[in-house]
């Protein structure tokens, strides 16, 4: 049997995440795919830079945690978004978080949902969806 945690457990691992971060995070959408982990050197061209809400994610809840306000900048390249990374603050810093760009046209498959993952330098890119979950329910 693996461990299990309660949902306030869940809960409290989730909101950590945010706090460790900070208030006022960058998101970072990237071309390609991921690095291998987050203390990983970027990997992909830098298509966009967010500056996130002070406060944003939402309150964990039933052990899972979503944005929270809009989260859209104006794209710096032009490519195919493939990957995101969320930092501190910094295009140096290392990423608090990362994960894959939904695609469209079906099923989610990805981690963050934008409005359009074909990205040109000058256009708004808007994430549309991105919700964390707790496992181990």
């Amino acid at each position: 049997m693996a461990v299990q945690y309660s949902v306030a457990v869940n809960n409290a691992k989730l909101d950590a995440i945010e706090s460790t971060i900070g208030g006022g995070p960058e998101l970072h959408i990237r071309s390609g795919l991921p690095p291998a982990n987050c203390a990983a050197s970027p990997t992909g061209t830098l298509l966009c830079i967010i500056q996130l809400p002070a406060d944003w994610m939402s309150a964990a809840s039933s052990a899972s945690k979503a944005k929270t306000g809009t989260w859209s900048g104006t794209a710096i390249a032009t490519g195919t978004a493939g990957h995101f990374r969320i930092t501190s603050g910094s295009p140096t810093d290392v990423a608090g978080l990362q994960g894959v760009i939904e695609t469209t046209g079906g099923s989610p498959t990805g981690d963050m949902g934008l409005d359009n993952t074909s990205v040109s330098s000058g256009q708004t890119v808007t994430v549309s969806t991105f919700t964390i979950t707790a496992g181990n329910l």
